[in-house]
This record gives C-alpha cells, structure tokens and sequence, in this order.
C-alpha cells in the first residue's frame, strides 16, 4: 500500500498525519507500506506502479485539494486501474472532507475504486500533540482499522483479479 503526502507547501503537516496513519499500518500482518511523499517527485512513478493500494493523506485547500495531487493523478493512468484508494484528510471545520469528496468522481474516471470509510482530524494540527501523535488516539485509530481492514481487502481481491484476468480500460 502506498501512503500519499499530498502537500507540497513548506511548513506542511501532512508528513505528521502521514506518519501516524503508516505506523498503524505497519503494525498489520497484511499490508506492506510504502510513503510517497509528493515533495519528493523523482520517485512516484514507479512506486504508485508497485502499489496494490493507496491512502491518500490531504488537507483541503480553499474547499478542495492539493494542485500537487492533482498533477500526479492526472499523469498516471494504469497505476491507478482496478486499485482500491482510501482516504485520510485533515484541515479546518471540515477535516478535509470536501477534498475527499471532490477526489473521488477523479479516482473513478480513472477505474480506482475509493473506499467509504475514511479518516478525517477536524482542525488538523490541534488534533496532534507534539510527539506527532493523536492527541485522543481511540476514535481515529478505530477510524484507521476500519480503512485499513476495506484497503487490505479491496487490494488482496483485485491484485488477484487482475493476476486472474488482467483488467481492461477500453
């Protein structure tokens, strides 16, 4: 499973929720996790190409999502076909949803498959204590099990399907 860093900003907080949200899926026996962070744009193409699933870590930006993000989803196709993508956001009032929202109808133009379940910290940082952890750990790392358990289980599924049959676009 590749775990996305959507932002690019200097002074960005997705590397902290992204390094939560990978640590709880490291501690499973049935994912194996990459961190793809977008800051770092030499590496993504063959790493999302590796990927049986994905997490993508936001935040929203003026009601949306990262033009970063958008600019790798826009230049990858196949990496995307047939895969399972999840979601976890961060940001203001919203928690990012509304860029969690506005990222699904893209996934689904590219045959991804976006997961309902989702992990979202209304008011980001504040959520975070300065150990770069979850300040109440119960709900989110509830909220993390649940997208991790539909992400293991999407990816093994259509990794096989596609090892099966491979999966056809046109």
């Amino acid at each position: 499973m590749a775990v996305i860093v959507a932002s690019t900003r200097e002074g960005r907080f997705g590397p902290t929720v992204a390094a939560w949200f990978a640590g709880e899926a490291r501690g499973r026996s049935d994912l194996e996790v990459d961190v793809v962070d977008l800051a770092d744009e030499e590496t993504v193409t063959g790493r999302l190409g590796l990927a049986d699933a994905f997490a993508v870590v936001t935040p929203e930006y003026n009601h949306s999502y990262p033009a970063p993000l958008k600019a790798v989803i826009d230049a990858h196709h196949s990496e995307w076909h047939a895969k399972p993508v999840g979601f976890v956001s961060y940001g203001g009032l919203s928690g990012g949803l509304r860029a969690v929202e506005h990222l699904r109808p893209v996934f689904a133009e590219l045959h991804a498959v976006t997961v309902r379940d989702t992990v979202s910290f209304h008011g980001g940082r504040y959520c975070f204590g300065s150990d770069g952890l979850p300040t109440d750990p119960s709900e989110c790392g509830a909220a993390a099990g649940r997208l991790l358990d539909r992400l293991a289980w999407w990816g093994t599924t259509l990794r096989e399907a596609r090892e099966t049959r491979p999966y056809v676009t046109a």
